[in-house]
């Protein structure tokens, strides 16, 4: 049963940092799954926030988190990272992991139905 667990979430002021991680368990292969981050405010929809397919060698990011965010995943590890930087309040949301076993197009990377695993979700909270 493939298992993906996040951590790292909390209170943190504007401007601050927070590095968040995901584990993906169960599956021998887990470390070819495309994987990403989502999240989702109160009252919004879930929202694509960065995804990594190591098989092509590109991570991709949302608009709202390019040039502050940054996705890192190591070679053959089944851990992802998401070192936010300068954060807003705007960021305020729950934090969830996603993968999949599949090859996604480029159009569906941001879609939150690519994705057949997810994890339980890690809150942020950005406010002074």
């Amino acid at each position: 049963q493939v298992r993906l667990v996040e951590s790292g979430g909390g209170l943190v002021q504007p401007g601050g940092s927070l590095r968040l991680a995901c584990t993906v368990s169960g599956y021998a292969g887990s470390s070819s799954f495309v994987m990403g981050w989502f999240r989702q405010a109160p009252g919004k929809e879930r929202e694509y926030v960065a995804v990594n397919n190591w098989s092509r060698r590109r991570t991709y990011y949302g608009d709202s988190v390019k040039g502050r965010f940054t996705l890192t995943r190591e070679k053959g590890e089944n851990t992802v990272y998401l070192q936010m930087n300068t954060l807003k309040s705007e960021d305020t949301a729950v934090y969830y992991c996603a993968a999949t076993r599949g090859s996604p197009i480029l159009s569906s990377i941001g879609v939150p139905e690519t994705y057949e695993y997810w994890g339980q979700g890690t809150q942020v909270t950005v406010s002074s």
